[in-house]
């Protein structure tokens, strides 16, 4: 299966310097960046690294996913943000389950094996929001919860077949876009695959996202998206 490889931009330049060297490019097809308006010198040092750039024409995260298929040629797509957060030694893993079979396939950083970022907190304010979303959007979508529960709905580390375009798309602009499309992907009754990843430390600066205004833009989402669902 030929896979492409879209890397999530906006002001990541201190991972980028990182991340991209340990890049097996190898693994796929073609490997694209998506800015979203970055100013650091991101753009400049991916042009080096002969990473073709496409810029979005809006803001927003849904909006990198959707200049993202719309530019690449693979069969499949996978999503990674160089932030350092992300493990680039999962890139195999992915593939394998696409190439088996599944539609869509999560790194979850919530199922047994895995380690989040706040394992070692005794307050996980972030994990235990993203438990109860899981929670509501198995419970809301999906015909099967106890015998194949979705640990990590939200989670942007993740890849998918073109095949299921027609099925998640139209992406939202923001960043409610993997959580809805988790959803979207559950109710079409996709073969959604997880497997637990290591969810490392930011190599630099600070999530672009408040916990509070996530919160209620992930309960806002989750009613729009049941109504989307009544309506078809």
């Amino acid at each position: 299966m030929r896979v492409s490889l879209i890397l999530l931009v906006l002001n990541e330049i201190d991972g980028l310097k990182v991340i991209v060297p340990k890049l097996d490019r190898g693994l796929f097809c073609e490997v694209v960046a998506v800015d979203g308006g970055s100013t650091d010198g991101s753009v400049e040092y991916l042009k080096e690294q002969n990473i073709p750039i496409v810029s979005q024409s809006k803001r927003g995260r849904g909006q990198a996913f959707t200049e993202g298929v719309r530019h690449a040629h693979g069969d499949a797509f996978l999503f990674f943000s160089p932030d350092g957060n992300e493990d680039p030694a999962d890139f195999a893993k992915f593939i394998q389950h696409l190439d088996a079979g599944a539609d869509l396939v999560i790194a979850s950083r919530m199922m047994k094996g895995a380690v989040n970022e706040e394992d070692s907190e005794f307050f996980k304010p972030r994990r235990w929001a993203n438990n109860a979303f899981n929670l509501i959007i198995n419970l809301a979508f999906n015909a099967h919860p106890c015998r194949n529960y979705i640990t990590d709905s939200i989670n942007g580390y993740r890849a998918f077949r073109r095949t299921l375009l027609p099925v998640i798309e139209p992406f939202p602009l923001d960043y409610t876009v993997e959580y809805r499309m988790t959803g979207r992907a559950l109710a079409a009754k996709a073969k959604i695959v997880e497997f637990p990843t290591h969810e490392f430390p930011r190599i630099a600066g600070e999530t672009k996202i408040k916990s509070l205004q996530a919160g209620m833009r992930f309960l806002k989402a989750t009613f729009q998206e049941l109504g989307r669902k009544f309506k078809s």
